[in-house]
């Protein structure tokens, strides 16, 4: 049993769609364009990979209509947010056999519990028609990164938080990620971003994007305020024996006046696509120019996520694949 690396082959990707104005008080419509737009892109007019665009009712999906391609499925399941990557399945692999882990969800430490968000996992499988494997503990999709070889990133902030799993401890959680994903090598990582409300997920601060390769963002700027963060886990993730490429990072980004966990990152790579967030940011080129780099058989396009970062992620978040048999 393996746990496919993201750049291997795709069947499918389910995508949420932002609908719920409670969720979204404000700019729900250029949330809705930026999901439709990143689902478009993926899609890539059919020759990408197929793609489910998921809509908690049938309002939401005619406007879902209303924004994707004809090649872009939409499909209706209910759920509280959209944050797909954290609720939905994480599919393995063993020959031509898939199984779905539905792992426990508690909102985010119980911050942003909503109805739908406990077993949208279990529904989405279940619309596939792959078998699921159920896990008592908690664990979301965004805390963890693997390179298909069995190697996984995480961060301690999140995967060992009391607001999870009480009491987990290191050695604990090391040996449920191996059982549930037939994982080799953990590298930990310490804190996530700052103002991240998933309390630090490895998918907003270093990724996989080669066997025993991670990227890792790299300041420009005085005032970023996740500088001792990303170099931290840059020097953690060197000596845990991985390969590390420096990013531009956004640097400081303020929504409101708040800090926002904005990041490169959270990137996804389809089939032939490979989708990075963009911000307004001065690095915003840069980051595609380096990513597009380290992916040279795939497009590499940037795409606005300014208003999907109100709700607190991005592309990657949004996204959970379905590996090929």
């Amino acid at each position: 049993m393996r746990w496919p690396a993201e750049w291997e082959p795709h069947e499918a990707v389910w995508i949420g769609f932002p609908g719920n104005p409670q969720e979204w008080p404000e700019q729900l419509a250029e949330a809705q364009h930026e999901v439709a737009a990143f689902a478009n892109a993926i899609c890539d007019d059919g020759e990408g990979e197929r793609v489910m665009l998921v809509c908690r009712d049938q309002k939401d999906a005619d406007r879902a209509v209303q924004l994707a391609h004809n090649h872009v499925e939409i499909q209706v399941e209910p759920f509280g947010d959209i944050w797909l990557r954290d609720t939905g399945p994480i599919i393995t692999v063993a020959g031509n056999v898939r199984k779905a882990h539905d792992f426990r969800f508690n909102g985010w430490g119980r911050k942003f519990q909503m109805a739908g968000d406990q077993d949208i996992g279990q529904r989405l499988a279940a619309s596939t028609e792959i078998a699921i494997t159920p896990h008592d503990w908690v664990l979301e999709g965004g805390a963890i990164d693997g390179d298909g070889a069995g190697y996984l990133v995480t961060t301690e902030q999140c995967v060992l938080n009391a607001n999870r799993n009480r009491d987990l401890t290191k050695d604990q959680a090391s040996k449920y990620l191996r059982q549930a994903l037939n994982i080799e090598n953990i590298c930990w990582l310490g804190d996530g971003l700052e103002a991240d409300h998933t309390d630090g997920h490895v998918d907003n601060l270093a990724r996989f994007v080669a066997v025993g390769t991670v990227v890792i963002p790299e300041v420009s700027d005085d005032d970023d305020p996740n500088g001792d963060i990303f170099d931290n886990a840059a020097r953690r993730a060197t000596t845990a024996g991985l390969d590390v490429v420096r990013i531009p990072s956004v640097g400081k980004y303020e929504i409101d006046g708040n800090i926002a966990p904005a990041s490169y990152m959270n990137f996804y790579i389809g089939n032939t696509v490979v989708a990075v967030p963009q911000y307004g940011a001065k690095a915003d080129g840069a980051a595609v120019e380096t990513l597009a780099e380290l992916f040279p058989e795939r497009k590499v396009v940037g795409l606005p996520s300014k208003a999907l970062l109100r709700g607190g992620g991005s592309f990657h978040c949004i996204s959970q694949q379905i590996p090929q048999r």
